[in-house]
């Protein structure tokens, strides 16, 4: 036997009508492929950022310091990866209620794309149902607007970007009378660098529909949200 048929005899079968029909490698299996290569790539790319900053890469300390950042970088932006659809699934019910639903204090963590730095801060939202609401767990996991809030935050962000994207995807998956969507956040790149003001918090908000047309209900969301 040549080479060649000693190839195809490994990677294919001969169907029923004499056609020789080739095997494809698994999508689990290119997946897995990928990760180790990336992984691969991003150790490589921590060691060579330690070194240039004069550290001793083979120091006791240091040693495994690039595969824990590795690993910590693809959680950090694991958002890349996840889709809307498949966060929302069938978790959206249909509801006759049409007054104001308000989930407040869902922790936010991201990281600035301009510094590489964490952000960190709570996320509130508001949101008038049409006919259809999201549904809502007493475990955090199965939230899903903690869900969506997970999943655009764990990317390179900025702020006031973010804030828009959480209420562009309300405004996608239920098509809500209206969304109102506020963050506030405390940036490590203004307390550990440039100004240093620790103290220092910046607030954004997102307003679709009612909430933007309709002084009256924006009140109301705003009164609410104040409310301990």
């Amino acid at each position: 036997m040549n080479t060649a048929d000693t190839v195809m005899a490994a990677g294919s079968k001969t169907t029923s009508n004499g056609f020789t029909e080739f095997s494809r490698p698994s999508k689990n299996a290119s997946n897995q492929t990928h990760g180790s290569n990336q992984h691969n790539r991003l150790e490589g790319a921590f060691r060579s950022i330690l070194e240039e900053i004069g550290e001793d890469v083979n120091r006791q300390g240091i040693l495994k310091t690039p595969k824990r950042a590795a690993e910590a970088i693809k959680f950090f932006t694991k958002g890349y990866n996840e889709n809307l659809q498949e966060i929302v699934n069938e978790a959206i019910f249909d509801e006759d209620h049409d007054d104001i639903v308000i989930v407040k204090d869902i922790d936010m963590f991201s990281m600035c794309e301009h510094h590489l730095v964490p952000f960190t801060g709570k996320v509130a939202i508001g949101y008038i149902p049409n006919k259809r609401v999201l549904g809502i767990s007493k475990l955090a996991r199965l939230c899903l607007f903690c869900r969506i809030v997970e999943m655009y935050s764990r990317r390179l962000q900025v702020q006031e970007r973010l804030t828009k994207q959480i209420a562009s995807a309300l405004v996608e998956v239920i098509e809500p009378s209206g969304v109102a969507v506020v963050i506030e956040a405390s940036h490590m790149c203004m307390v550990m660098r440039g100004v240093q003001k620790p103290r220092a918090t910046t607030m954004t908000s997102s307003m679709f529909g009612v909430f933007r047309d309709d002084p009256k209900t924006r009140e109301e969301f705003l009164t609410l949200l104040n409310k301990t």
